[in-house]
């Protein structure tokens, strides 16, 4: 993980936290010379993602902090598994919540998309993700679920062409469009969005690297596979719209390419993990 990904999330979380007086609790109730360890748990089974960036965390607040990672990001827990060891002062425990906050919901993320990935074990499919991510998470939301064997679809507007329903209500020909989109960002992909088999056949004519079929009931979606399979084999298509771990497999089993699915970053529930002391202050 590239910590300077986070680093605007961290001091925005401990700024956030620790406020202008800093921990008063633990500034009341735990000696300045205390020295403590401890050690971060899993509670529940799942996939750990952002363990050093918890690290991180604890060594911002604690410059004395020394941490050991024991299961690292894309690892699988069960519970009762330690995932990182850590030995410090006091100040350990005012950072706590912030690096708990960061490593349950990135796991979060990464277990979920996991649980997406091994239902479509066997098929040509891939899971993609979306941009439905937390603001200002992104890079992080994303990353999580590489760990979590899933792919990333476009990183934002500016690397990818990706032509929805109300682009298509532009009124521009779609043709003309992407031709230009070639001209103006040569290398970029293009994808093509599809309702209907009339407009996958106009996205196979326009030339899309990519057609997305959203939302189409599973009898059309299986005549419009089969259509572009047949008229453009080199194109890869796209499932998407409402997609869940209780309908994935028979999505893929039609043979797309790739099925995205939103609710890996917009409604992954976090990984229950917890930090524990070793000993008392």
């Amino acid at each position: 993980m590239k910590l300077k990904a986070a680093d605007a999330l961290i001091r925005l979380a401990l700024a956030e936290d620790l406020g202008a007086r800093g921990d008063v609790t633990t500034e009341v109730f735990v000696a300045p010379d205390a020295k403590l360890s401890g050690r971060v748990l899993a509670k529940q089974a799942g996939i750990v993602c952002g363990v050093e960036l918890a690290a991180e965390v604890f060594r911002r607040v604690d410059r004395s902090c020394r941490a050991a990672i024991l299961r690292g990001d894309g690892r699988r827990v069960l519970p009762g598994d330690t995932v990182l060891r850590l030995s410090g002062g006091r100040a350990l425990l005012s950072a706590e919540r912030i690096a708990l906050n960061f490593l349950q919901r990135l796991s979060g993320v990464a277990t979920l998309t996991a649980a997406y990935c091994a239902r479509v074990k066997g098929t040509r499919a891939r899971v993609y993700d979306t941009r439905k991510t937390l603001p200002g998470w992104r890079e992080l939301d994303k990353y999580a679920v590489r760990c979590g064997g899933g792919a990333n679809h476009r990183m934002g507007l500016y690397d990818a062409v990706l032509l929805k329903d109300n682009h298509w209500a532009g009124g521009r020909d779609v043709a003309r469009g992407v031709r230009s989109a070639r001209r103006s960002y040569p290398g970029v992909v293009v994808e093509l969005e599809a309702a209907n088999l009339e407009q996958a056949r106009g996205a196979i004519a326009a030339g899309a690297d990519v057609i997305l079929l959203d939302n189409m009931p599973r009898p059309l979606l299986r005549r419009a596979i089969a259509l572009i399979r047949k008229r453009a084999p080199k194109i890869e298509i796209e499932v998407s719209g409402g997609v869940s771990l209780s309908s994935i497999r028979a999505l893929a089993l039609l043979g797309p390419d790739r099925i995205s699915v939103g609710r890996l970053t917009h409604s992954a529930p976090a990984l229950d993990l917890s930090f524990e002391l070793d000993q008392g202050p």
